[in-house]
């Protein structure tokens, strides 16, 4: 089972691209040059334009917009549909924008800066409604999470790669691909961590052995400005080397050391590592978490996401509410210090031990426990035990909460909010709660990534008659 309490695991490959091919390369197939241009119908859930050949074959177009009149190249090619990218544009969509980023079409990072913000957010709403409606559940209004469209990103891992002439890169990968694209910039990462890009690209170019830089994460937080090096083999002249750029850079400097195991070394004091929440009402609570501890990546969205979960359950002394998967306590210490009886489940049971003590620091009460979400029989002992609950708050990774969504059939909690990194599985859970008695009663879009077709979801169950 992937625990909330890491990263959570990569979106799995679709089999598309998402990268303009190359005419006459490995793979490619260039439509004939009496081919008709293609007629863009709609996005498709990634964010690609959706045609139909001549022969009624439908056709996947990298950076392609609705109504949009495309000649193209095909690159891939199924049984059921074509893959391919724009040779020429010869009409152009309204929502079409000059991407922000040198970058684009190239690194894999951000496939949606072609289309302007307000169409991302329409098109992230419709995929949801769309996911909804094949489970048979029709939604109505859907309400926007949002947050700056620039700087926004404060966690970041770049590749490292020493090619076959010796020459250091330095950047993130092609999308569905292994292949590192160099980056100069990234308009997306907040402007402390953009600002070191430059400056380590240089280090790199001094460094002995760069072949034993495997990675690179750097993380922004209110307190500290911190740089993780994956350090496969130490290499005491370049570990020098590293010191003296934290120092000038005023960054802290992290060493995960070795290949297999990797153990983390600091240069100098640990870092004070902080998620910041502070919400109306309420006094600011500072959740700590160590490197290797998932954390959002977008804070203003986060502080927003939590703000409309406090809404949603407006939680009151005497309420026994359950937060399953529940991290670093990014909804139960809120949802306690709004006065209710919080109980958290993870599977990780480091994430138990820190959600206790962020509990203690906060001077919060939080009890908690280690377990299986995915299990089903640990699932059913979980809600038997605490039938008595007022709502469930389940914020699972990508793999969904499906377990738990079946086991709410026999064990019914009042009010479930669901808050869901992957709206494919989110609706798959959904249906389950439907057919369980619940109804949806409110659903929310967080643009929690920007200028791509990935986005966080929240949706309000109650059980009829409540």
């Amino acid at each position: 089972m992937a625990m909330l309490g890491k990263r959570r695991p990569a979106r799995p490959a679709s089999g598309h691209s998402g990268l303009a091919g190359t005419p006459g390369g490995k793979g490619v197939h260039a439509l004939s040059e009496d081919s008709s241009p293609l007629v863009i119908e709609r996005l498709a859930h990634d964010g690609r334009g959706v045609a139909h050949a001549a022969n009624g074959k439908t056709v996947f177009v990298a950076q392609a917009l609705p109504g949009e009149r495309v000649d193209v190249a095909i690159h891939l090619t199924r049984k059921r549909y074509d893959e391919a990218h724009i040779k020429s544009l010869l009409t152009t969509s309204e929502q079409r924008v000059t991407p922000p980023c040198l970058h684009f079409g190239r690194c894999g990072g951000c496939d949606l800066q072609h289309l302007n913000i307000d169409a991302q957010r329409a098109h992230k709403r419709d995929v949801v409604r769309d996911l909804f409606a094949r489970q048979g559940i029709t939604l109505g209004d859907i309400s926007s999470i949002q947050g700056s469209d620039q700087g926004y990103r404060r966690r970041a891992r770049l590749g490292v790669k020493v090619d076959s002439q010796g020459g250091t890169h330095l950047g993130f990968r092609a999308a569905h691909s292994h292949r590192l694209v160099d980056i100069e910039q990234c308009p997306v990462l907040v402007d402390s961590l953009q600002q070191l890009l430059t400056p380590l690209r240089e280090l790199l170019q001094t460094l002995e052995a760069p072949r034993q830089v495997g990675h690179i994460e750097l993380l922004a937080t209110p307190s500290a400005q911190v740089v993780l090096v994956r350090q496969l083999k130490e290499h005491a002249p370049d570990a020098e080397r590293w010191k003296a750029f934290a120092q000038s850079q005023r960054v802290t400097l992290g060493t995960w050391l070795g290949r297999e195991t990797p153990t983390l070394h600091w240069d100098g004091a640990p870092p004070v590592l902080e998620e910041s929440l502070t919400l109306d009402g309420q006094p600011p609570l500072a959740l700590s978490f160590a490197p290797g501890d998932f954390l959002q990546v977008n804070a203003q969205v986060n502080q927003q996401m939590v703000a409309q979960v406090i809404e949603w359950l407006a939680p009151k002394p005497g309420q026994k509410i359950l937060d399953l998967f529940a991290g670093i306590g990014n909804f139960s210490l809120p949802i306690a210090a709004a006065g209710a009886e919080v109980h958290a489940a993870e599977g990780n049971p480091a994430m138990v031990a820190r959600i206790a003590d962020n509990a203690a620091r906060n001077q919060l009460v939080v009890s908690g426990e280690q377990g299986d979400l995915s299990d089903p029989a640990n699932v059913k002992a979980l809600l038997a035990t605490h039938r008595d609950s007022d709502a469930l708050v389940l914020d699972p990774p990508r793999i969904g909460g499906e377990a738990i969504c079946q086991a709410l059939a026999h064990h019914r909690v009042p009010r479930v909010v669901y808050i869901s990194c992957d709206p494919a599985t989110l609706a798959r859970d959904a249906a389950h709660l439907v057919h369980a008695g619940y109804r949806v009663k409110q659903v929310a879009v967080a643009d929690m990534f920007l200028h791509t077709a990935h986005m966080e979801t929240l949706v309000l169950f109650e059980v009829d008659g409540v």
